[in-house]
């Protein structure tokens, strides 16, 4: 039972790693801020750029508001799907911050009334 308390890596090596990782991400990052001028993107690669934000958004937000693992079992829940469907009805007027806030408003309702 001891075994499982013990810590993998001492104080300074858990930091050090962190730190690491960070300083590897950011010079990620910042290498392809500065090596934006000296390159130049290709026409049809930059139009196929714009499609990213809303397909990692897509990614992230169905599988939670489907419940995938859960569909069509006694267990599923009724309230996220249907905040997802007025989120998607006020994202329409491609306002971020409003579809955010009534989509999250919505769910608190349904949760509140199921």
């Amino acid at each position: 039972m001891s075994d499982l308390l013990e810590q993998p890596f001492s104080s300074p090596v858990l930091w050090g790693l962190i730190i690491a990782c960070g300083l590897g991400t950011w010079m990620l990052r910042l290498s392809f801020i500065q090596l934006a001028g000296v390159w130049s993107l290709p026409r049809w690669f930059s139009r196929g750029l714009r499609y990213v934000p809303p397909a990692v958004l897509a990614a992230l937000v169905v599988p939670a508001v489907l419940q995938a693992d859960a569909l069509f079992t006694p267990e599923w829940d009724w309230t996220r799907p249907a905040a997802g469907l007025v989120a998607a009805a006020v994202a329409l007027t491609r306002r971020v911050v409003l579809t955010l806030v009534v989509g999250m408003v919505a769910l608190w309702i349904f949760m509140g009334l199921g």
